[in-house]
């Protein structure tokens, strides 16, 4: 009896050892995350795929004059959503969550999110150039972080939020496509250009797996796209394909480039956000009523074009039909998405990818397999456009059932993703975190950060601001306050930029950073840490309560205090990768 307690006390040990991470809650926490993104994909998809496009499709083709109206109307309709229904109608989709990733602890907004869907059902089901990974990454992220609020007696912390946010973007990712790998590995790859979101592995894997099921549960288990590769390769395509993966990496690097430059230039523009969007509807419209006027095939660069990547995979047009719908496509999603479109480019670089790949496969290779060349251009898009070369590799080979060509893929996409730089479609992608100091991992933001903080009126000129303010109570930053809430944070650095003689008629809000970085006062201190770093801009962060009430600021003075006081007792901090 003595020797079985022994055994079983060392029992005991080696299972509490085993889940030394906590890790058995997302059994728990996972499925419940692929079930609610799985039934909400379905439902988008039965929307858009179902409902709205095919039928609005054919009456396009037969009527190419209401090309133009139609997505004028759907545009106009997007724009009105998100001009009055959400705080901010240029912030979703992939973006949105990206950046919730890196600035706000994985936290999103979950007011805006049904005028958001509705924005985006309105965008693509129109015919905007875009498809359904958009509203799918942003739908099945926002579920992750509004769980993590119901659920955090189930044993989840400030950091685990950031995962439940990559985990649901995996799960909509993964049912949209029905490719629960691809789901897995682009929500991984998406926060960074050069890295992985590593902690959110398993998690992510299981909502995936479980998103996919509950989606195939109602539409089916088949390949989203009927393609299936019926050869192999030569070494002399592979030396082909890295050629068409650099020629690919070029023209995706100038696209994003430009697409960057637009949308910042629609950003500024001092318009309504509805008449921005009217205006890309039209010209998106204007896309694809040229090219159904000069080609007359049943190709149209515009809308998800589900049904246009079997046309461009079995090579069943001329190159010169595939360049066209190549070359409109990217103008179409430049207009539709630089608009303010709601959705993503990642269906638009795979099939302009895919039509380009099959042309140089037919008029430059002279191949007897241009689908190859089109499994090739579709990775090498992807992968310069998203910087996720797993991501295109994977997505061709589970999507399309084109398994026999992923080595061709990979040598494309790994070019495409090198001569393409760091240009990126997102512009909230990072690179990979610097450091991690383990010695804060036990302090709090409230336990470090500078409660007894001035703050700025937003009115305030900067004579007020320099004289008065900053002169009375002396920090280096101060956060701006404007009708009673928190709107951004003012550097005493940021006067320098500005002539003493300008200050009079200069005001705060003119100067501020309006970006700033917010967590709650039980965030832990590394993760503000990584906010911290993460941070392009102001090296600061606005601390607030729940209810959106001010705590305090954190500055990396403050986080540098408070290793000075951890290290005496417990010796150096740890720093690691």
């Amino acid at each position: 009896m003595k020797l079985l307690r022994r055994y079983l006390s060392l029992f005991r040990s080696d299972v509490a050892a085993a889940y030394t991470r906590d890790i058995h809650k997302w059994v728990v926490v996972a499925p419940l995350l692929g079930v609610a993104t799985g039934l909400l994909i379905t439902a988008l998809v039965e929307i858009i795929l179902r409902w709205a496009w095919p039928p609005l499709l054919r009456f396009d083709l037969a009527h190419p004059s209401a090309i133009v109206p139609s997505l004028t109307l759907g545009f106009v309709a997007a724009g009105l959503l998100m001009q009055y229904l959400t705080p901010d109608p240029d912030e979703h989709s992939t973006e949105e969550i990206i950046r919730a990733y890196h600035e706000h602890g994985g936290a999103v907004a979950m007011r805006p999110f049904v005028p958001k869907l509705l924005a985006a059902v309105a965008t693509v089901g129109a015919g905007g150039s875009a498809a359904l990974e958009g509203p799918s990454i942003y739908g099945g992220g926002a579920i992750g972080s509004w769980l993590w609020t119901r659920l955090r007696r189930l044993g989840l912390d400030a950091r685990d939020r950031r995962i439940m946010l990559v985990s649901g973007a995996a799960a909509g990712m993964s049912a949209v496509f029905r490719a629960p790998l691809t789901g897995i590995i682009f929500a991984l790859e998406m926060p960074y250009k050069d890295d992985l979101a590593h902690e959110a592995l398993m998690p992510s894997l299981i909502a995936s797996v479980v998103s996919y099921a509950t989606m195939a549960a109602f539409l089916g288990s088949q390949p989203l796209f009927d393609f299936a590769a019926t050869s192999g390769y030569t070494r002399r395509d592979l030396l082909w394909s890295a050629l068409l993966g650099a020629g690919c990496g070029l023209v995706v690097m100038a696209f994003v480039l430009v697409f960057r430059r637009v949308r910042g230039w629609v950003v500024r523009a001092p318009y309504p956000h509805w008449m921005k969007m009217a205006a890309g509807g039209a010209l998106t419209g204007l896309c694809g009523l040229a090219y159904v006027l000069i080609f007359r095939n049943d190709l149209v660069p515009i809308g998800p074009n589900y049904e246009a990547v079997t046309a461009v995979l079995r090579a069943t047009h001329g190159s010169a039909a595939l360049l066209g719908f190549g070359a409109l496509k990217l103008l179409a999603t430049l207009c539709s998405l630089g608009a303010g479109g709601v959705s993503a480019m990642f269906v638009p670089l795979f099939l302009t990818g895919g039509a380009f790949g099959t042309a140089f496969g037919q008029s430059v290779v002279h191949s007897a397999v241009p689908e190859l060349y089109a499994a090739v251009g579709m990775a090498a898009f992807i992968a310069g456009g998203y910087k996720a070369p797993l991501t295109a590799v994977v997505f061709v080979a589970e999507a399309t059932g084109g398994h026999a060509f992923i080595i061709p893929a990979l040598i494309g996409a790994a070019v495409a993703y090198g001569v393409s730089g760091e240009a990126s479609a997102s512009g909230d992608q990072r690179l990979h975190e610097a450091v991690r100091v383990a010695g804060l991992a036990a302090l709090t933001v409230a336990d470090v950060m500078h409660a007894d903080v001035a703050v700025a009126p937003a009115d305030a000129t900067l004579v007020e601001f320099a004289h008065g303010v900053a002169r009375r109570r002396p920090h280096a930053v101060y956060p701006v306050v404007e009708d009673g809430r928190v709107t951004g944070a003012i550097a005493v650095a940021a006067l320098n930029a500005v002539p003493p003689a300008e200050w009079g008629a200069r005001r705060v809000r003119d100067v501020m950073v309006r970006a700033v970085g917010r967590v709650e006062p039980e965030c832990d201190a590394q993760e503000a840490l990584r906010l911290l770093l993460a941070g392009d801009g102001l090296r600061a962060l606005v601390v607030v309560s729940a209810d959106g009430g001010l705590r305090g600021v954190l500055t990396p003075a403050d986080l540098l205090h408070a290793l000075n006081l951890i290290a005496p007792a417990g010796g150096a901090p740890g720093v690691t990768p």
